[in-house]
């Protein structure tokens, strides 16, 4: 599965759109992470532990709308894109879209 974030596949030919395609996941803190985040923000500096949260939780909501173009029929997403939003103190959605299409190799 292919996944751009352009409009178009370069050197590709789109012959089908399919339809928007999402996948998201919620996601919440940890006492145990919010603890050293609370230490690091006195001192400073990137808190790993939330970064490799969210990159993990892209990830996810990625994989989830590739096997939804891949329901669809589709062998490629093209304008891809993410979204956040809080849900509530603590818990983020993360939420990847675009439009499922099928191209021709």
């Amino acid at each position: 599965m292919l996944i751009t974030t352009t409009e178009h596949i370069p050197g590709k030919e789109i012959s089908q759109v399919l339809g928007m395609v999402r996948g998201n996941t919620v996601r919440s803190k940890n006492v145990l992470r919010d603890i050293g985040a609370g230490l690091k923000t006195i001192v400073g500096g990137e808190i790993k532990d939330y970064t490799r949260m969210l990159l993990e939780a892209r990830e996810e909501a990625l994989s989830r709308m590739a096997e939804k173009a891949e329901e669809m029929g589709a062998n490629a997403v093209v304008m891809t894109r993410f979204a956040t939003s809080s849900i509530m103190g603590g818990a983020a959605e993360i939420l990847a879209y675009g439009t499922a299409v099928k191209a021709k190799y």
